[in-house]
């Protein structure tokens, strides 16, 4: 779907020219004379991004700027100012009041089409972002995000970093952050995003010297794992504008001509580091709400959310490998008894402690899940009846041994569980079979508490076929684990035909 641009002029010729510049680009143009004119067709269409001619006198534009950058709803909006006087008094009001780029008339159509399309880059990634937070906190995973400035890491980077030292320090003492002068191959050792710095100021205004290599620098820097996160200003050199529309297509977030400024230098350096800041935040977030939806936030080890998809290509690797996995049921003995005689705070640290126990006595190849109030599922890959025998028995002796502490006004009590296991044959390994497998496990964890609890029981059935669960935890594991083969198209479906 091609973003829409709202074009605002008084000039109908200015409009008109622009509009099928815009359209041959095919983008969705809407074009008004005046800011009325305009809300009425961001009510109707709301743009992706406004062009904007603010040197119109009869109107406030610079208001309007203001305007729409402070309303939530229109924040997001990309602004470009276009018509003032190419001064750096005229450039920094237009920032100032919200808008993201200056292009004075004037314009280079190859320099406006590359700012449009990196400014709709960076909207699009801040959508999805967004979007993505507030689902995660419609589903109660993540409090709103606070909206502070975090202090910020600055790099310089420049071929000879003392020839730019009173810039730098300028730039450190408006930003309120050391800017650190470092050489392109420092910058390109980087290898993690959290030692990357938020901005990277890059030196190109010398670029006849080298024209292939800045060019290449500033790819490498957006497509490396440790610095492509990090914002990027680029200093390009004078009158050069298909430089300078070259540097926005290979993935910089803004650039300015050498002899800008310092104070529109600050002005745009602090806006690319607030929407780092911002973007890393909403990342955080996205991350927070996937980690609740997939753990259990008590113990901290998966849930049955999880559970599908993984033991889904878990089998699908046995199948290929011919390999056997095994699947255990865990179920803590007379759990009632321990909430009922030392309160629910001592059942809650039994099962943290028993997760423990659990998390550090497996491979980390294993899974290991909270499926129900105090029932476990133990999934180890690659492992055969009498690996998961001995597995099962210093699992459970590892619970039943070492006592548990449930606080300094309590004495430790002493916990066993019961544990009941299956494995899987050779037959090919399948969705239902999968969930078969679990319900074998459950079945024999029944036989293992109706035996009298505290051991270990083998499952006599092994997965295949095609099969109808009968227990409540069976049939709950196979509707995800179709759900999951139906979402990927994996092979896995095939089972149920």
């Amino acid at each position: 779907m091609p973003a829409r641009i709202l074009i605002l002029d008084e000039i109908a010729n200015n409009r008109i020219v622009l509009k099928v510049k815009m359209q041959s680009a095919q983008f969705d143009v809407d074009a008004c004379a005046n800011r009325a004119d305009a809300e009425r067709a961001m009510a109707r269409n709301r743009p992706d991004l406004i062009l904007m001619n603010v040197a119109d006198p009869s109107q406030d534009h610079h208001a309007f700027c203001t305007a729409l950058r402070n309303a939530p709803d229109t924040a997001s909006i990309a602004l470009i100012a276009m018509g003032i006087s190419d001064t750096a008094l005229a450039r920094f009001a237009a920032l100032d009041a919200g808008a993201d780029d200056v292009l004075p008339r004037p314009i280079d159509d190859t320099l406006l089409l590359a700012r449009i399309r990196s400014l709709l880059r960076v909207r699009s990634v801040g959508q999805e972002l967004f979007l993505r937070e507030s689902t995660s906190r419609a589903l109660g995973f993540e409090d709103a995000r606070q909206n502070f400035e975090m202090p910020a890491k600055i790099a310089f980077v420049s071929a000879s970093p003392d020839f730019h030292a009173p810039i730098i320090d300028a730039l450190s003492q408006d930003l309120r952050s050391p800017v650190t002068p470092i050489g392109m191959d420092v910058a390109l050792g980087i290898e993690t995003p959290k030692t990357a710095p938020d901005l990277l100021i890059i030196d190109a205004s010398a670029i006849a010297d080298d024209e292939r290599k800045l060019f290449s620098f500033v790819s490498d820097l957006r497509s490396r794992i440790g610095t492509r996160l990090a914002a990027q200003l680029i200093i390009a050199p004078p009158n050069q504008p298909e430089v300078t529309a070259l540097f926005l297509d290979l993935g910089a977030d803004d650039a300015v001509s050498h002899g800008v400024s310092p104070a529109e230098l600050t002005l745009r350096a602090k806006a690319l580091i607030r929407r780092k800041q911002q973007h890393d935040q909403l990342r955080a977030t996205v991350r927070s709400g996937l980690d609740a939806a997939i753990t259990d936030p008590l113990t901290g080890l998966y849930n049955r959310r999880y559970l599908a998809p993984h033991l889904a290509r878990m089998a699908d690797q046995a199948a290929v490998s011919g390999r056997e996995f095994a699947v255990m049921m865990l179920d803590i003995d007379h759990f009632k008894t321990i909430n009922d005689a030392y309160g629910h705070a001592a059942g809650d640290m039994v099962l943290i402690g028993i997760a423990d126990r659990l998390r550090e006595n497996l491979r980390a190849i294993d899974l290991v899940a909270r499926v129900g109030g105090e029932e476990f599922l133990v999934a180890m890959p690659r492992t055969s009846v009498g690996q998961a025998k001995l597995a099962a028995d210093r699992l459970r002796r590892m619970v039943n041994n070492l006592p548990f502490a449930l606080g300094t006004t309590q004495q430790p009590i002493n916990v066993t569980i019961s544990v009941g296991v299956a494995v899987s044959n050779d037959d090919v390994i399948a969705g239902p079979a999968v969930a078969q497998l679990c319900d074998n496990a459950d079945q024999a964890l029944y036989v293992a508490k109706s035996a009298g609890r505290n051991q270990v029981v083998m499952s006599k059935s092994a997965a295949c076929g095609i099969w109808r669960s009968r227990t409540h935890f069976g049939k709950f594991l196979e509707q995800l684990i179709r759900k999951f083969c139906a979402a990927f198209g994996c092979h896995l479906t095939n089972c149920y035909k």
